[in-house]
């Protein structure tokens, strides 16, 4: 029982409709980026950064469940990034900041996670 032909054991699947719409989610994320205030700006380009240095086959980016104590210590490294390399002073200012620089972190985070369970056959 032999069969003609080359066929492949699975099926080609590449969606051309949906690179398209990542290509379009990716522009509108790009533009509300450039409504962000200068400083939230500053944060997010530095969250992005620190985001492209962990992105690689098998990070604890990608983890089922990521471990939160290594969240929060990337999240301090920021904030340190962010202050200039000082240690700021706990005060009202800068626990904003660092409430800030978690919910920038943790949205990227769950965007690129996202991205990669639907861009995973690209």
């Amino acid at each position: 029982m032999f069969l003609e032909g080359n066929i492949p054991l699975f099926p080609a699947r590449f969606d051309m409709n949906s690179w398209e719409q990542e290509q379009m989610q990716e522009r509108e994320a790009r533009l509300m980026k450039s409504f962000f205030p200068q400083t939230a700006a500053k944060v997010q380009s530095l969250v992005e950064k620190e985001c492209d240095r962990l992105e690689y086959d098998g990070s604890m980016l990608y983890d089922e469940y990521p471990d939160k104590f290594m969240m929060e210590q990337i999240c301090r490294k920021i904030e340190r990034e962010a202050g200039n390399g000082e240690v700021l002073a706990q005060t009202e200012k800068t626990m904003e900041m660092g409430e800030l620089i978690r919910v920038l972190f943790f949205h990227e985070l769950y965007r690129r996670r996202c991205r990669r369970r639907r861009c995973r056959y690209f």
